[in-house]
């Protein structure tokens, strides 16, 4: 499985131990920065990550930033992108079930490292559950 991950600055210590992390389980990961801890805009960054996950060179997304707010409003302005702000497991699984979310975005100023780290697995472990929900997703795109 391939996964697209990218974030900004404060995201960016999360990002490098996510990746080393998806690594080691043996999925593919690009990494679409930022490369340093320094100041970035994170649309920068988003756009490339959610362009991915739309043009199906990805399979999902992971993006991190503060308040995941930012990647998360980023991203969703690609049509075909669901990014969902996740910061339990309880949103994380019904982002996935019912809204076939295709990338996961992370506050990483309030959840530690190891909930992120769940977090992610979860997302990428859990299945869409189709049925209604696929009507409503087909629905989303303007």
């Amino acid at each position: 499985m391939k996964i697209a991950i990218g974030g900004d600055h404060a995201g960016f210590i999360y990002k490098e131990q996510l990746k080393k992390y998806l690594i080691s389980l043996n999925y593919e990961v690009s990494d679409f920065g930022p490369f340093t801890p320094e100041s970035v805009d994170y649309p920068d960054f988003v756009h490339p990550v959610a362009e991915s996950v739309k043009k199906k060179r990805s399979d999902f997304g992971v993006l991190i930033c503060g308040s995941g707010q930012g990647v998360s409003i980023t991203a969703n302005k690609h049509n075909g992108i669901r990014a969902a702000l996740a910061w339990n497991a309880e949103v994380t699984e019904l982002s996935r079930q019912h809204n076939d979310a295709n990338i996961i975005c992370l506050p990483a100023r309030f959840v530690s490292y190891d909930i992120a780290q769940s977090l992610v697995l979860l997302f990428l472990q859990t299945k869409f559950a189709s049925g209604r929900h696929k009507r409503r997703i087909k629905k989303i795109n303007c």
